[in-house]
């Protein structure tokens, strides 16, 4: 017992550190950008709050399902596409009201993604994970050329929610679609947070992606786990899509480096943890567009993979993951 309680006490006191240490590295950067660059120096960190935020919105769909089913779908990035270029459809080229556009989007999207659990996750579930998780990077070679099929290569523009006028804060130019990303991923990360954390049927479906057979004893099916994750990621993705499009232009291959740096969000923050995929998604948002404003534009891509390598190196369970989280 005290050989145990004291390894759980000295692995407390690392990830304490280490939360410190990364908090610590991190403001240090964002202090000597402030220092030295000025009122560009908090353009570039505003913005990459933006980009931060944006990535963790992909990162919470990866969360759900990996939640539910140890799962990693590298198919969110394409429900993200696919919100953005329903939304186009039925809204910029169909006429529909913003707000009517958004809802058939999203139920639309949903339905795919509860669909393609049902006819290809499901059939699998005895497989490996490894498995499951090829099966969802050929989902989304499939989505994309669909896509592709349907909307042509050329990207298109979603207008703004609230105009394109940007606010300016001191010495930043903000625009107004930005707040809506904001307030989007805070909205998601609390609802997902408590569903997984103060529902019945949350706290089922993680215990069902921990142990399947206990938990079908306690009346807790994986099979319906998988599907209600992949419906919950498939509309969370889509929404996030729609919110994005507006600033980034939406296109036929919009969700790969998305899905990749959402990936890298939720890796960083800790797979599974509503709060790591914001925490993640931020620090890669901020990290990245200082790269960007002070080396070459073509280094930022670096930052996310070079991070990844180095979290999966250090850990493998991200800044506030568990260690048995990544356990498959």
């Amino acid at each position: 017992m005290e050989y145990w309680e004291f390894h759980v006490g000295r692995a407390d006191r690392r990830q304490r550190a280490l939360l410190v240490g990364s908090a610590v590295f991190v403001g240090l950067v964002i202090a000597a950008t402030l220092i030295s660059k000025g009122s560009t120096g908090f353009q570039w960190i505003v913005s990459g709050i933006t980009v931060g935020s944006i990535y963790a919105l992909i990162a919470m769909g990866f969360s759900v399902i990996y939640s539910s089913t140890r799962v990693i779908n590298f198919a969110q990035g394409e429900f993200s596409m696919l919100g953005g270029m329903l939304m186009y459809s039925l809204s910029t080229r169909g006429g529909l009201p913003p707000w009517l556009g958004f809802i058939f989007s999203v139920l639309i999207v949903t339905a795919i993604g509860a669909a393609l659990e049902r006819l290809t996750i499901h059939p699998m579930r005895d497989q490996s994970v490894i498995t499951i998780i090829i099966i969802t990077i050929g989902i989304a070679i499939a989505l994309r050329a669909v896509a592709k099929w349907i909307w042509g290569t050329d990207p298109v523009k979603i207008a703004s929610f609230s105009g394109d006028s940007p606010i300016r804060f001191l010495g930043a130019a903000v625009v107004p679609q930005s707040f809506w990303v904001f307030g989007f991923a805070i909205v998601v990360v609390i609802l997902v947070f408590l569903f997984f954390n103060r529902t019945l049927l949350g706290k089922g479906m993680r215990a069902a992606a921990t142990n399947s057979d206990a938990a079908s004893l306690v009346g807790v099916s994986s099979s319906t786990s998988s599907l209600i994750a992949w419906t919950i990621a498939a509309a969370v993705g889509a929404a996030a899509g729609i919110v994005i499009a507006p600033i980034n232009f939406a296109g036929y291959n919009f969700g790969i480096m998305l899905g990749l740096k959402g990936f890298t969000a939720a890796v960083l923050g800790g797979l599974g943890s509503a709060p790591g995929a914001v925490v993640g998604g931020l620090v890669l948002g901020v990290l990245e567009t200082i790269t960007a404003g002070v080396f070459p534009s073509g280094y930022k891509d670096a930052v996310a993979f070079l991070i990844l390598i180095l979290v999966l190196l250090i850990r493998p369970q991200g800044l506030l993951g568990r260690a048995e989280d990544v356990k498959v």
